[in-house]
């Protein structure tokens, strides 16, 4: 695949020289937009200019505006307008109007909460969650997500946030070449007590639903016993955006694979599974291990271009989910944030 980047460098350079500002009324109408960083165009914080300003109302008036400041930073946080409750978030992501995806295929426990509005992932607090894109292992994945903070950990429990493209233009271009060339196969095993079960993760428990489920994804799938269920999947690793063109790192090979587990971790799960039965992992695409090194170059690649920054309550954080991955960091105390995804995307389409 050739490097978009290369092409495009110009145009990346301009938008990096853009100097922050801060939109006065005039100009924005009721809203301040800056840089949330100086250092950063990652994200663009968006805060009202008058009190009491309906967040919702003024994003139907202005959806042009915030898909462009999407394109160009990846990411817009909307800070200081009120949004308290799952139901004042419902009435954003439906001033978007864009459809709303439904959590299949799943991979991490989730609630819903209302419609297509579910919690972020439910896994233990002390836990670190990798960067990733959402649905980047599946064939259909939403172009934007948005996460809304209802409440705040009482210490960490960030969601940081990192460009696909800085991952991509990061990495070696012989890792990048191997990913391009040969994708990545992801391999589950559900049932067996750990992870989800396959019933949670299709939200069905007919078999025959699954299985076309299977057939449309593609992806292999084989019945093992009463209650186990294997499937391989081999996805692209580097994605082309269909907006902008340009390239960016859209896999999950690092979060999937045996070495994101810890190292004391690892080992129970091969001792209980073996390699063949581990409830998740990556390969390349023809089957072949991937190198840990190479993976490990993808982790140092994310967190030279993380940006991380502490949730207020009431804080939205609209990503294009294919531009910016994120990820979770631990926390002490309760943490409530909720998320919507939106905008399917079927790039086979």
């Amino acid at each position: 695949m050739i490097d978009t980047h290369q092409r495009r460098k110009p145009q990346s350079d301009r938008l990096r020289s853009i100097q922050p500002k801060t939109m006065g009324l005039s100009e924005e109408s009721l809203v301040t937009a800056a840089r949330l960083s100086p250092e950063e165009p990652l994200p663009l914080l968006v805060q009202p200019a008058v009190a009491g300003l309906d967040l919702a109302s003024w994003l139907r008036d202005h959806l042009e505006l915030a898909e462009n400041w999407l394109r160009e930073h990846g990411g817009v946080l909307f800070r200081g307008f009120a949004i308290d409750s799952v139901a004042a978030f419902g009435r954003f992501t439906a001033a978007i109007g864009s459809e709303l995806l439904e959590y299949k295929e799943r991979s991490t426990p989730r609630t819903r909460l209302e419609g297509r509005i579910y919690t972020s992932t439910e896994y233990p607090a002390h836990q670190s969650i990798a960067f990733h894109n959402e649905f980047s292992y599946s064939l259909t994945w939403p172009l934007k997500i948005v996460f809304c903070c209802l409440r705040p950990a009482d210490q960490g429990g960030e969601t940081p946030i990192a460009d696909s493209r800085q991952v991509y233009r990061r990495l070696e271009p012989g890792i990048r070449e191997r990913f391009e060339r040969d994708g990545v196969m992801y391999v589950r095993n559900y049932g067996g007590g750990v992870d989800l079960s396959w019933q949670e993760a299709f939200q069905t428990s007919d078999r025959a639903a699954v299985e076309e489920y299977c057939r449309q994804a593609p992806m292999e799938h084989e019945w093992r016993g009463a209650d186990r269920l294997r499937t391989r999947a081999v996805r692209p690793a580097v994605a082309r955006h269909p907006r902008t063109g340009e390239t960016l790192w859209f896999n999950q090979a690092h979060l999937f694979h045996l070495t994101n587990l810890e190292p004391a971790v690892r080992q129970a799960m091969l001792d209980a599974f073996g390699e063949e039965d581990l409830p998740r992992n990556t390969f390349y695409g023809d089957g072949a291990p991937i190198a840990a090194g190479d993976l490990d170059a993808v982790r140092d690649a994310y967190a030279a271009a993380a940006v991380s920054f502490p949730w207020q309550r009431g804080d939205l954080l609209l990503l294009d989910n294919m531009l910016v991955a994120h990820g979770r960091k631990p926390f002490a105390g309760e943490r409530s944030i909720v998320v919507a995804m939106m905008e399917p995307h079927h790039p086979q389409s």
